[in-house]
């Protein structure tokens, strides 16, 4: 009885070491504790749009030609806690931004200990720096000191940049960008007698049909033979 029993107890210990030995050669063989990743993570959902996939809204110096100065003001409370903007208004958390505008970046503010990212940085505030440093400070200046995350509109950017600009003054606004096709589809469009033509083919409008009447023509008879219609008048009876 005892030597069934281990008989028994034997088979099944070989079956189990049988069944793990396959178990190891069939995963090294398919990978199967190694599968090869995917060609494409995720899948798309339709309908939504990427980040940064939008069309592109006006150019800034479209912005800020629509700027609205008190509209900045409001925005810049933000700002406050901070920064000061009035003529030699002291330093605080941030420098003080009277008059910043066309500037040297980080080397504004007399006695501001500004951070490496923005002394080192090199440039001007321009336009364009102070939209990029407004929309991201961080992506704009990496390692800065300034804990603010940004204004994502665009019209909140330039409306504070003309509220800057109303305290202290700085450079020409950039021109807003020409309209799509140049300066001679501008002219085209704004022409006094811009407009489709006549289409050939198409019923002329009563206008253009008195128009075409204006001379005299000579108009066939029943018999087929000209007559002149100088006398009668278009538009009469």
């Amino acid at each position: 009885m005892n030597d069934r029993t281990n008989t028994i107890f034997g088979w099944i210990l070989f079956s189990g070491i049988v069944a793990l030995g396959l178990s190891i050669l069939s995963g090294k063989f398919f990978h199967a504790n190694n599968p090869p990743p995917p060609e494409q993570f995720g899948y798309a959902i339709q309908g939504l749009v990427e980040e940064g996939a939008a069309e592109d809204g006006p150019d800034l110096g479209t912005l800020l030609a629509n700027a609205d100065v008190a509209a900045g003001e409001k925005v810049y409370a933000k700002c406050v806690a901070c920064h000061t903007i009035n003529q030699g208004g002291a330093n605080g958390i941030g420098p003080n931004l009277w008059a910043v505008l066309g500037t040297p970046v980080g080397q504004h503010a007399a006695g501001y200990a500004y951070s490496s990212a923005l002394s080192g940085h090199g440039g001007t505030w321009t336009y364009e720096n102070m939209d990029a440093w407004l929309a991201n400070p961080r992506a704009f200046a990496p390692g800065t000191k300034m804990s603010f995350a940004g204004l994502s509109r665009p019209e909140d950017r330039a409306n504070v940049i003309a509220f800057m600009h109303a305290n202290g003054g700085g450079p020409p606004f950039p021109a807003p960008a020409a309209p799509a096709g140049g300066e001679a589809a501008a002219e085209a469009a704004s022409a006094p007698d811009a407009g489709p033509g006549t289409v050939e083919g198409a019923n002329p409008s009563p206008q253009e049909a008195v128009g075409g009447m204006g001379a005299a023509q000579q108009v066939p008879t029943a018999q087929g033979a000209p007559r002149n219609s100088g006398d009668t008048k278009p538009g009469g009876q």
